[in-house]
């Protein structure tokens, strides 16, 4: 049966990089290399969260009786990173400290471990 774009399911490749991992940003506003932190990982949407990377400046509603200021140009206003594209990351190799991508290898006792691509060393 005949299936339009919309109704066709869209199907999604692994995400390999996990919480916590060391990332380098490859394109972008905050590309360098410099190697940062993974704080969150948006599998769906096919989004990580980067220290650093992607702050936005949080507007504060003004507060009662604190005598606090609105707006984004006050002391108060709240910074939170913004998740970027997966595509915009790469993972460091932990031996070589170079970008690596990321191979999935099978142990003998039927665990699934997470190997970088030149080295071999498990992440």
């Amino acid at each position: 049966m005949f299936r339009s774009k919309k109704q066709q399911k869209v199907q999604r490749k692994p995400l390999n990089i996990r919480t916590g991992d060391t990332v380098l940003v490859i394109s972008g506003e905050g590309r360098g290399n410099t190697p940062r932190k993974v704080l969150g990982v948006l599998p769906k949407q096919g989004k990580v969260i980067v220290e650093g990377v992607n702050i936005m400046k949080d507007r504060q509603k003004q507060q009662g009786g604190s005598g606090r200021a609105s707006g984004i140009n006050n002391q108060d206003f709240i910074e939170k990173p913004v998740p970027i594209d997966r595509s915009k990351v790469a993972l460091i190799d932990p031996q070589t400290k170079k970008r690596t991508r990321v191979k999935i290898k099978t142990e003998a006792d039927g665990k699934r471990v997470r190997v970088a691509g030149k080295s071999g060393e498990t992440i």
